[in-house]
């Protein structure tokens, strides 16, 4: 186990580095932080020449490659950092210097069990990419296909185990303060971060979740996930189908390609929502660098590390959520609140359903157009704290994809109406989910479950309460009452302290 020491080293060397680059100053001057944890800050700067303009993504680049991960996590929770740092943490890329090709070459030949040669025709020794965790080579297997190979930097499991260890410890000191800090759940936010990173650092974990996610994907034409080569991945090395397309970065590119850049982001929300929604388990990164174009117009998403999962009685819920705030049913929206338990029973529903109502309104008179999800969520996180709402990891992080995909496609297309597109799949999915159809076939597959499990629980019975054996029925007992005296030990004390005196008796009488 690390000594505390060992961590305070480490969070004073970030926290000089966060310093320099202005990232402590939210903290410092929010009335909400505890006192103590204002004076580490004050110790942290000392001597630091601190900027007039916070740049939160250049000092976690500053610090390393596990950090670059956390602040990329940290830009979905504005509950937590605040908008201005999270918008400001969006801006990360974790591209760094590419590892010699001689180290990489060995930790393909280590992670496969074969000589390169005996895998690969060709590969390019430059990376098509760098980034913290990993690079990605362009490759021509023996066979005669295009491929890319992912390998993890070496060292990176070890890096990222000691960083995560002092995440661990300081967000336990800090959600011992108690009071905004507690609400927040920082120790559940950096155990989802050691899920995310344990996802990253596995690449079969990762080659996994593509190929679900290609499974789910069937049903959605023109969106497409690479195919995995099993044959050439393992937990450091990963060999994916190479994509040859025009990342939705290049805008000025695609409209030179001939592609409606229109169709494309109607492509990219409807892509969202039935992985979202109907699937229940979404591509968590989809910004532009991640997303290419090919030349028939499909979408092709890459880099699976980040993955989000919501149970159905969630997603449920999120849709009811969203179309009441659109038609202004708060009353409903409030309930479904109460009922998932996002909203602590102490609190007042009808309170609840008027602060619901401050969010709602102001966007109702707007043309529908106008009406941005990302501000929209953001005014939901604004009532938490007035309402102790603890945080949800896996809502936050289905908020940060929605305000991504809206970001990428409005890009694409500035004159798109997001919620014209997504409108009649939310509603359609409803429907489905939750008109008399859906009772009715959820019930009949409730009972028809249950119905199946009942020969079962009749042996359990029987095993339970076997049928009586060839003895005959004993006779009946007389009824005798029980002196209890004590419990425990006592009672058997008391019966045969009673049998000697009984007996004493009986020899002096005789």
């Amino acid at each position: 186990m690390t000594a505390p020491i060992v961590h305070l080293v480490r969070l004073l060397k970030w926290g000089r580095t966060l310093a320099r680059h202005g990232a402590l100053t939210g903290i410092e001057r929010d009335p909400m932080t505890p006192p103590a944890l204002r004076r580490l800050v004050r110790i942290a700067r000392i001597g630091a020449r601190v900027p007039a303009q916070p740049a939160y993504a250049d000092a976690f680049q500053a610090i390393g490659p596990a950090a670059i991960k956390l602040g990329q996590a940290l830009a979905t929770r504005p509950d937590l950092v605040g908008e201005a740092a999270a918008a400001d943490l969006l801006r990360l890329q974790d591209a760094l210097p590419p590892v010699p090709f001689a180290e990489i070459r060995a930790a393909i030949e280590q992670a496969l069990g074969k000589p390169v040669e005996a895998l690969f025709q060709s590969i390019d020794e430059q990376p098509v990419g760098a980034a913290s965790i990993a690079q990605v080579h362009r490759a021509v297997t023996t066979d005669g296909r295009q491929v890319a190979v992912k390998v993890l930097r070496p060292g990176v499991e070890e890096d990222f185990a000691r960083a995560i260890d002092t995440y661990e410890w300081a967000a336990a000191q800090a959600e011992a303060l108690g009071g905004e800090l507690a609400r927040l759940r920082p120790r559940l936010v950096i155990a989802t971060f050691r899920q995310w990173t344990a996802r990253e650092l596995d690449l079969r974990r990762e080659a996994a979740s593509a190929s679900e996610l290609a499974e789910a994907m069937v049903a959605e034409p023109g969106y497409e996930i690479p195919a995995i080569d099993w044959q050439r991945t393992a937990r450091r090395v990963m060999t994916l189908e190479w994509i040859d397309g025009i990342k939705l970065s290049r805008r000025d590119e695609l409209i030179a390609a001939g592609h409606d850049l229109g169709a494309i982001a109607g492509r990219l929300v409807r892509a969202f929502l039935r992985q979202a929604i109907s699937e229940g388990f979404f591509h968590a990164d989809m910004h532009q660098g991640n997303l290419l174009v090919r030349a028939d117009g499909s979408i092709v998403a890459i880099d699976f590390g980040i993955m989000g999962r919501i149970d159905r009685r969630a997603r449920m819920w999120l849709a009811e959520i969203l179309h009441g705030l659109i038609t202004g049913d708060y009353a409903r929206v409030a309930e479904i609140h109460f009922e998932a338990g996002y909203v602590p029973p102490h609190h007042n529903i009808g309170e609840f359903t008027t602060a619901l109502r401050a969010v709602g309104e102001p966007i109702r008179g707007l043309p529908v157009r106008d009406i941005s999800i990302g501000n929209m969520l953001d005014g939901l996180f604004a009532i938490t704290r007035d309402f102790d709402m603890p945080t949800q990891p896996h809502l936050l992080l289905l908020q940060k994809t929605m305000v991504m995909v809206e970001g990428v496609a409005t890009t694409l297309d500035p004159d798109l109406n997001m919620w014209e597109t997504a409108g009649p799949f939310v509603q359609e999915w409803m429907r489905t989910e939750l008109g008399p159809e859906a009772f009715v076939a959820d019930r009949i597959v409730r009972d028809v479950r249950t119905l199946a499990r009942l020969p079962e629980l009749i042996r359990v019975i029987e095993s339970r309460y076997p049928p009586p054996g060839g003895a005959p029925p004993p006779p009946p007992l007389p009824d005798v009452e029980v002196v209890r005296l004590g419990g425990g030990w006592r009672y058997g004390a008391v019966a045969v302290l009673a049998a000697i005196a009984g007996a004493a008796a009986m020899a002096l009488i005789g």
